[in-house]
Order: structure tokens, then sequence, then C-alpha cells
């Protein structure tokens, strides 16, 4: 069956299966008056600033012209033609279809063609700047127009549950309000440049290994509170353009059958005007089920829906359950303006090359790369390693490059969201770019010219971590990984090498947090970089040398030990979600994280003034604010994050110790001093109140503790919500 499957996936395969279609073909003709609709406050938002009464109207008389068979087209994937995923339209009606192509990072490789590989949306995460994401979703969105998709399916979204996650890497956080604000902002530059950006994996997917079969068993409060919000903000603040539901079981419904998650909450609480497509080959599990619990598209290919032509047939079922679903599908094609694009040849693939990998897009990788760079370690404290003094290391064989990663093109996993750009600048390319040739020598292993080497060298930089072989999307690449701990090979070499300079740093690639609290107190600097894309090896280099100060902050909680964290499952085919897991589990626990949720050094030093709050007292539908002083004491301009964590006080209900609930971003040169200003919808200090079915704001006091990271805050004030 999977060996079937995956021969249509190429070839493409015709959308009824012989004696599927019934009398009613194309050149057959009936009367048929479809439902009337009128625009909602949600479909006119959906649509922007097209005429959503016109084109609501208009998709009520094509509900009229079509046959129930090009409805059904309509609701199935074609395969792979023309170098996307197709969803066949209907020419004769001058409807194009859908053009789908995978794009977490980029273009995606199974069109066959190069494009920039941005950094990994962890690394993006890494930023903790929205509009620099927002950037990198419009730039996206043209590389793939370029290749003739008009559907990108990113932002991955699904929680940094554990950092063991095959798929770590393609998600921005452990975090809700952090994911959120990060994904609201690359599907706004997508859908800004006119393609449909496609939320996903909906909902509680985050397990490579069982992902097909595993049932994630979670409670109301844990499913609303913590592994939906994120997705909410897409719907309701983003109008995202689709939706798509995830492989696993939620409380024993596989997602795409699960009307609680489709209807109720997407499309009822929420408010979703969009369609929602199956996740690849295996996410479709029923025919009428699947389409009357809210799946409206099975992708790549038309397997289970094709019993929904022989359901038609037989009446059990409606065609206006059919026309429920294909009204989403054209509301995005016509909202979206895809029928007003120039028609289509068969057979001939869109490729504009020039419109990919350019100087810009190229620019925009390196920056991103740099900024989510997170620097983890820079001592000693009294005269700390980094920066790197450039005319120091000007001289032949004054930085030292080991590690596995040194000169590997380490841009991610090789699985759906796998990028093929035409060059990868590795490590040891940066940092020759970066110095007079010579000034860097590079060793494969630890034998006596290394060492030799490292004992005359100004610097010694590793460059480790992880590789596609340690981690990736299951199926079609490595899974979910083994362990948290770099491997010990690595961890040997790093020893060997601090035994012999006191001049070390540590560079860590890969798609989460990776466990060092053994052996980084025997370096000078250890960072972060992800898969940090394209131009990786040119940002590490302009970091270490303070052409651009570190500013990345980590998304996820690095813990002293794996087992600090809620054990990880990819076995069992029943998991328990728990409430509290990464920061929230670490502080509940009183356990401290080695480098804690929101961490990152700087090469300058910024202090945080006492927090003004500037709204002692507001209503269950008003706004918490407050102001905080930053002062860039030291040496070198520097950007710094301002976190806010809150803290309910005397709640009913069992909460976090704290959530994040408002961060914000300021760039300020050495001596200056500015004031940020958070802000907390009170809306957003709900919790799911499991007898009413309803959420509830609780009139209660609060603490907002203001700090650089999740454990380290520098000054609380509380403040007090109202009932009515």
């Amino acid at each position: 069956m999977r060996a079937a499957l995956l021969a249509l996936l190429l070839l493409g395969c015709p959308s009824a299966a012989p004696g599927d279609a019934g009398p009613d073909a194309a050149d057959a003709p009936r009367t048929y008056v479809p439902e009337p609709f009128a625009p909602t406050a949600e479909t006119i938002a959906y649509c922007g600033a097209r005429d959503d009464a016109a084109i609501e109207a208009r998709i009520t008389e094509l509900l009229a012209e079509l046959t129930p068979d090009e409805k059904i087209d309509l609701l199935a994937g074609d395969g792979l033609r023309d170098g996307t995923w197709e969803v066949s339209g209907v020419p004769r009606l001058g409807l194009p279809g859908l053009h789908m192509l995978d794009g977490p990072r980029g273009l995606s490789s199974f069109t066959g063609l190069n494009g920039t590989a941005f950094p990994v949306a962890i690394l993006r995460g890494a930023s903790w700047d929205p509009a620099l994401e927002e950037r990198v979703g419009r730039a996206m969105a043209l590389e793939h127009r370029s290749a003739g998709a008009d559907v990108i399916l990113a932002p991955t979204m699904n929680l940094l549950r554990h950092p063991r996650w095959g798929r770590a890497q393609e998600t921005y956080s452990e975090d809700s309000h952090h994911m959120g604000a990060m994904a609201l902002a690359f599907v706004r530059g997508v859908q800004r440049e006119g393609v449909i950006a496609s939320a996903k994996h909906y909902a509680a997917n985050s397990i490579e290994d069982t992902r097909h079969t595993v049932d994630v068993v979670i409670d109301p409060r844990t499913l609303r509170e913590v592994y939906l919000p994120h997705f909410e903000r897409v719907v309701v603040e983003g109008r995202v353009g689709s939706v798509m539901s995830a492989y696993n079981r939620v409380n024993g419904l596989y997602c795409d059958e699960q009307p609680l998650l489709l209807q109720t909450i997407l499309r009822e609480e929420w408010g979703f005007a969009g369609f929602v497509e199956s996740d690849w080959i295996w996410g479709t599990h029923g025919d009428v089920s699947s389409l009357r619990a809210g799946l409206d598209i099975e992708m790549p290919v038309e397997v289970e829906f094709r019993g929904l032509r022989r359901a038609l047939r037989s009446g059990a079922l409606d065609e206006r359950d059919v026309d429920r679903a294909v009204r989403r599908v054209l509301r995005a094609v016509l909202c979206f303006g895809l029928d007003e694009a120039a028609p289509r040849t068969p057979g001939t693939r869109i490729d504009r090359p020039e419109e990919r990998e350019t100087a810009e897009h190229l620019a925009l990788a390196r920056e991103v790369a740099r900024r989510g760079l997170v620097l983890l370690r820079n001592g000693p404290a009294a005269a700390p390693l980094l920066p790197l003094d450039p005319a120091a290391h000007a001289a032949a064989g004054a930085v030292v490059l080991l590690g596995r990663n040194a000169e590997r093109e380490n841009i991610g996993d090789e699985g759906s969201s796998a990028v093929d750009p035409s060059d990868v600048v590795t490590a040891r390319e940066g940092l020759e770019a970066r110095l007079p040739a010579g000034a860097v020598v590079t060793f494969a292993a630890l034998d006596d010219a290394a060492r030799a080497a490292i004992a005359a060298a100004e610097t010694v930089v590793i460059v480790t971590g992880l590789t596609a072989e340690d981690e990736g999307e299951s199926d079609i690449a490595a899974g979910d990984r083994e362990t948290l701990a770099l491997p010990e090979a690595e961890v040997a070499l790093v020893r060997a090498v601090a035994a012999l300079t006191d001049r070390l740093v540590v560079v860590l690639e890969g798609g989460a947090a990776i466990t060092s609290a053994a052996w980084d107190g025997e370096t000078e600097a250890l960072l972060f970089a992800g898969y940090p894309g394209s131009e990786g090896g040119h940002a590490l280099a302009e970091v270490l040398f303070g052409d651009h100060p570190p500013t990345g902050r980590l998304p996820f909680s690095v813990p002293v030990a794996e087992g600090d964290l809620p054990p990880f499952d990819n076995v069992s085919e029943e998991v328990v979600y728990g409430y509290l897991h990464g920061y929230r589990h670490l502080l509940s626990e009183a356990t401290p994280a080695h480098y804690p949720f929101g961490f990152g050094l700087s090469t300058t030093r910024f202090i945080l003034g006492a927090p003004r709050l500037l709204t002692p007292t507001v209503g269950a539908t008003g706004t918490v604010e407050l102001e905080v002083d930053v002062t860039n004491e030291g040496p070198r301009a520097g950007t710094e994050t301002v976190q806010l964590y809150v803290a309910a006080v005397g709640s009913r209900v069992p909460r976090a110790p704290r959530d994040l609930r408002a961060f914000a971003q300021l760039t300020l040169a050495p001596g200056e001093t500015a004031t940020v200003t958070l802000r907390v919808p009170a809306r957003d200090l709900r919790f799911w109140d499991e007898e009413a079915s309803s959420y509830e704001v609780e009139a209660i006091a609060y603490d907002a503790f203001v700090g650089t990271d999740a454990e380290r805050t520098t000054g609380v004030v509380r403040f007090t919500v109202e009932g009515g």
C-alpha cells in the first residue's frame, strides 16, 4: 500500500477511479440550487481588501455549475505535477486549483530547483524578532511563487514539548506566546505577497517515530491553554489561509476526523474561513467522517476521499455537505486572487530562477543567522573571550578549527522541509573569508600536528553538534533523537582540546537543546547556532569577531540533565501530554535549567530598572501596561530582549509558576538609556473552566515579573483584574 501511494505521489493519479464517475459528468445537464451564503465578519476579514460579498455570490454560482465529480476533484490532490503538489482546478469555469510546496526553511527540494536555505525556524525563533520573521515570510513567499507555488506549507507551529522531537528545528519555541508572535509574523509576511500560508500540524503533534498512530491523551485545559493558543492567534489575528491537520490522534480520534478540533474550535469559536488540508499520504483516515468533521482536502492524492463519490451517489452523503468544503476551497482561491493569474500550460513548470537566491534574500538569511546565534558562555568574567580581535588573528595559524561540523554544509533535516541551495557557506569558509589567507587551519582529527597548532594558536574553534543523521522527520529521514547529549566522540574532542588551550570556542549546531553541563565549564565560549542556512559561516564569523553583537535568546530550556524534563515517549501508542513542560515544568519543580528559556549573553552589559506599573487595576477586557528603563552600561552597542512573565496569585485552579506574556527588544549604544513598554491583554490570563466549558479571566491579583529570561527576573509588580 505504501509503495503504491509513493508512486502516486510522483506520477499523480486520476481524481476518479474507473467506475466512480456518476451520471452527472460535465456534459450531463442538471438543475441544482445550492444553499445561499451571506458573508460573515470572519469571511470579510479573511478576504481582506477584496469584495467578499461578490466573491461569496460567485462561489454560489459556481456551486450551481460544478458537477458533483468536479466538486470532489477540488477536494483532493492530484500528485506532484510540474514541480508542485497540485489540487486540480476546473478550467472550463476559470478555476486554477492550488499548487502547494513545503517551506519551513525555504523552497522545497521536491521542486528540483535551487533556493535560499534560510536558518531553521528554531534559530529564527531565537532572534525573538517578529518583524525580522515577517521579512523572512515575504522572501520565502517570493521564492515559492517563482516556482509556481501559491500555498506554502508553513509555518510549523507545534510546541517543542521535548527537545528530542525530530522536527524540533522546524518550529519556533517551547512557549505558546512566543510561538504565536513568531508564527503570526511569518503568516503575515507570506500572505502579503499573495501566497497562502498553512499553519501546521493541527494539533498536539510533537513526536515523530509514532506520529502516524500515537494517541495523545490530553485534558481540555492543557489542550486549550497550552497547545492551541498560538494556532488561534494566526487564525484570528493573521487570517491564515489554510490549516494542515496532523497525523496523530487526540483523545482517541485522528485529527482529520476530529469535529472538536476542526469544527467546534477552529471554525465556530475562532471563525476560521479557509480550508483544511490533510497531512501527506497517511493523514486522511476517513471519507464521509473526515469531510463532516471539517477536513476539506485530502493530500497529496485522492485515496480515502474516493469514497465520497460512492457515498454521494448512494445518498449516504448530501451534496450540500460537499458544497461547504468546496466553498472554503474556492474562497481561498478567489480571496487570494489565484484566478487572476495567467492560465498554466499543463506539462510546463513555472521556473523564474532570477527571483531566488537573490542578493537581498541571501543577505536576509545571513542577518537572520547572526541574529539567532545565542551566546551561552563567555569567560572568564574578568576578561571575556568574545568578541575576538581581528588584528590578533591575522597571522598564519591564528585560528585552529575542528569538529564534525567545521566543514559540513549543515543546514538541517533531509525530510519534507529540505532545501537545495546553490551554495552553503560553511564555518570554515566563513572564517577564512573574514581573516587573511592562512590564518585559519583545519584538522579532521586531534593528531600531533593538530596539538602543535593548538598550542601555537590564538584561538581554537570547535564547530560540533548535530546533523541530519541525528534528527529529522520520521519515515523519510532520521526521526526523533536518541539523546540530548552531544556525541561521545565530540565531547572527548572538546575535553582534549580544552586541556591544550585556554581560548576555546565551541559552537553547537542542531535543532534544539543539547546538554552540556558536564563539559562546557572547560570551555571559554559556547554558542548555539541551530542549522544556520546558506550564509551560516559568514554569520558565525561576524559574531565571533564583533562585526555584529550576539543578540539571540534561547526559545527553549537547556536542562542540566535530560531527566530534569518530563519523559519523552516515542514508543507507546498512547502518550499523555501534561500541563507543564519546558521552563514551566522546571520552575514548578524548582529545578534550575543549565541555560533557561529566554537566556542569552551579550558582549555589552544591560541594566534593567524597576518596572513601573501603569495600570494597577484592569477589567477582564482591559490591557495591563508597564514600563521598564533599560541602560547599556557596557562598552559596545547591543540588543536586549526584555521579557514579561505573569503568575496568577491565589487562582482556584493549578497554574504554571509563571508564563511568558510579553516581550520587546531595543538596541542601545554604550551609555544609552531607553524605555520599553510591555502590554498584556487581560484575556491572555484566562483559563479554561472545564465544568462550564468556557474561558474565565479570574478577578484576582497577578504578579508581573520582568527580566531577561524565565529564571532571572529583576523586578516584580502586582496588578489586579476586576470582575464584571
